[in-house]
This record gives C-alpha cells, structure tokens and sequence, in this order.
C-alpha cells in the first residue's frame, strides 16, 4: 500500500507483484528500469529472484538497478542485499521521501520534477 501511494505520485508506471516468481515474470515482460524487491516474499525470495534476474541479464547484456526492501533493519541485511547482485537497500518502514531519493539515484533527478507536476 505504501509503494503503491508513493509510487503513484510519481508519474512513473509500476506493477506489484506478490512474490519472487511473479517478480521474475514481471522482468521478462516489462522490461523495467528499476527493481524495488521485498526479500522476504514466498515461493522465490528477493534474495533468489535477483539472483535469476542477475543470470538472465548476462545473457541480455543487461542490467537494470534493484533495490533491496527489508522489513528490518538488521546487521547484515545491507550486506546479503549487496551479495546476491542488489544494487541498494531500503529498510521498512518505507518513508515517502527515503523512496524518493532511491528512485532520484537509480533513475535521475527528473523523479523530483514529476513528483513536482502533479
């Protein structure tokens, strides 16, 4: 619901999926240019499904930015994000402007001017 709220303010088209299969499929049909992954999801963690999307990448040659999203800030959560091919991290609870700067770093500073428009 957060991500939903936050993300919809931004002009920016997204999708939520409800666990890391369905985020692997949303890859390979959406072509996104950034990743917000929960690592805690059934069926295929965050963990798992980066590491899917990282192998599919090297045979595309791509490499789109994902970002880790913990419930917890935990030691180590940063590190295991990192680890398994993240590119970032992003402990809960979500703040609008923490999102925000996420998106500003991986995407670019046009984020600000769209959020700005509406």
């Amino acid at each position: 619901m957060v991500f939903t709220q936050i993300l919809g303010e931004t002009g920016y088209r997204f999708e939520i999926v409800g666990n890391g299969r369905k985020a692997l499929d949303a890859f390979g049909r959406l072509n996104p240019r950034m990743i917000l992954m929960d690592v805690s999801m059934p069926e295929m963690n965050g963990l798992e499904a980066t590491g899917a999307i990282r192998r599919l990448e090297e045979d595309m040659g791509t490499h789109v930015p994902i970002v880790g999203v913990t419930a917890h800030a935990l030691k180590g959560d940063r590190e295991r994000c990192l680890e398994a091919g993240m590119n970032d991290y992003l402990p809960k609870p979500i703040s609008p402007r923490a999102l925000l700067e996420k998106l500003e770093r991986w995407l670019g500073p046009d984020v600000e001017t769209r959020r700005n428009a509406g």
